[in-house]
């Protein structure tokens, strides 16, 4: 008589074929809940694969994942993470609503539909696919930074849901990020800048466009800007806000960073833009009496409100097809500071956090910061008491940048110097 096949205990779970459609099948059960026993299914081709998906099963049981929880969508799972998590962890609105903007775009209508326990890589691999074969709402293709936004959003929603044992694994890091681009953008140079200069003489925003190519300030940043913020006297300027269309309003917002609370020098050509700029805005004031609305603000709408930001972009765009520069974007002029100042040698020894770093990295394309550090070279910039300097690169990535000759003499910087004194 053959020997009796001993009982599995409760939670081996059972392995079988469908004879309907030859499919395995991987059984646990999870007792049971309600009055009611309850089971959890899963299948596979073949008996090892159905066996190893009740082991991954049977390993989140034993990990306390609760098994019986309503398993959400990819969507349901991004509103849910973007308005239960990312809004209260300190992400930025504008963040917040770049998030909602790529997740709409984007993910959703590739695999929102999909279970967040049935993801698997090849669906995230189809998601970079289709992201990359699509097209922006001017109907031209994402640029690489996009692309690796969207990558970046999916892998850190699926990451929450993993620490908070919704899923048993991030599929989203199996799978390589798009990669960025390998194009270079054209570097402004002095003379760009002069012409520039020569361009926006007696626009109405003449010393903001001056302040931005001078001083490195963000668009936001320029527009939150308060006379009270300003000492035309010691040259200081001190950024505490910005100024954002958060949520269909604008908005004044904490800077960007931590370290963008920051006090910056003021260059001497910016400044004489400034008086004039304070000089129209009161005959401006004047003339409009009690109808002006006073915020204070130093770049404000001709009754003295803030400015929208797009439409500063929109009078930028103009301009730089009228100086023939129609790849100057305005965030440029930010970089085009950053590089200038590196190739004058301008730092500040004791500190390695800087403001201005993120523009380094763009303009010159540097993944880290140098251990080299060189003297000041540019005099009136610094103050003592001041601490809004960039790093200097190493003779080598200047020269790369185009700002110093083979012999390492400075071609740009000392210009730059003369341009802004």
């Amino acid at each position: 008589m053959p020997a009796r096949r001993a009982r599995r205990a409760r939670g081996d779970g059972a392995v079988y074929q469908r004879k309907s459609d030859n499919l395995w099948v991987g059984m646990l059960d999870l007792g049971i809940v309600g009055d009611k026993r309850r089971r959890k299914t899963v299948y596979g081709q073949t008996e090892g694969e159905a066996r190893d998906k009740l082991r991954k099963l049977q390993e989140a049981q034993a990990r306390g994942l609760a098994l019986l929880a309503p398993t959400h969508t990819v969507e349901q799972w991004l509103d849910i993470w973007l308005s239960d998590i990312k809004a209260h962890d300190g992400t930025r609105p504008t963040t917040l609503t770049l998030y909602r903007g790529l997740a709409a775009r984007y993910i959703k209508p590739v695999i929102g539909n999909i279970r967040l326990d049935r993801l698997n890589p090849a669906h995230i691999q189809r998601l970079i696919v289709e992201t990359r074969n699509s097209h922006t709402s001017r109907g031209r293709p994402p640029s690489a930074a996009t692309q690796r936004h969207v990558h970046k959003l999916i892998r850190n929603a699926l990451g929450d849901a993993f620490r908070m044992e919704l899923v048993t694994r991030n599929v989203a890091m199996q799978v390589k990020a798009p990669p960025m681009a390998r194009q270079r953008r054209p570097n402004l140079t002095v003379d760009d800048a002069r012409h520039v200069l020569k361009v926006i003489e007696g626009e109405r925003l003449e010393a903001f466009y001056v302040l931005a190519l001078t001083t490195g300030l963000r668009r936001g940043e320029l527009l939150g800007l308060r006379w009270d913020d300003v000492d035309l006297r010691s040259r200081q300027l001190h950024v505490r806000r910005a100024l954002q269309r958060v949520g269909g309003e604008l908005r004044f917002v904490e800077p960007k960073t931590s370290t963008s609370l920051r006090v910056v020098v003021i260059p001497k050509l910016a400044i004489g833009h400034l008086a004039t700029h304070r000089a129209r805005q009161l005959a401006e004031r004047r003339a409009l009496g009690a109808a002006w609305r006073d915020h204070g603000l130093i770049f404000a709408s001709s009754v003295g409100t803030p400015l929208e930001p797009r439409n500063v972009n929109r009078r930028w765009d103009d301009l730089r097809e009228k100086a023939g520069l129609s790849w100057l974007r305005l965030h440029d002029l930010r970089r085009g500071c950053a590089t200038f100042m590196l190739a004058a040698g301008v730092l500040d020894p004791d500190r390695r956090e800087i403001e201005l770093a993120d523009a380094i990295i763009a303009a010159t394309s540097l993944d880290s910061a140098p251990a080299w550090w060189p003297e000041d070279l540019f005099g009136s910039w610094r103050l003592d008491n001041l601490r809004e300097i960039l790093l200097h690169v190493i003779a080598e990535t200047a020269c790369h940048a185009g700002h110093l000759d083979a012999a390492g003499e400075l071609i740009d910087g000392r210009q730059w110097i003369v341009l802004t004194e």
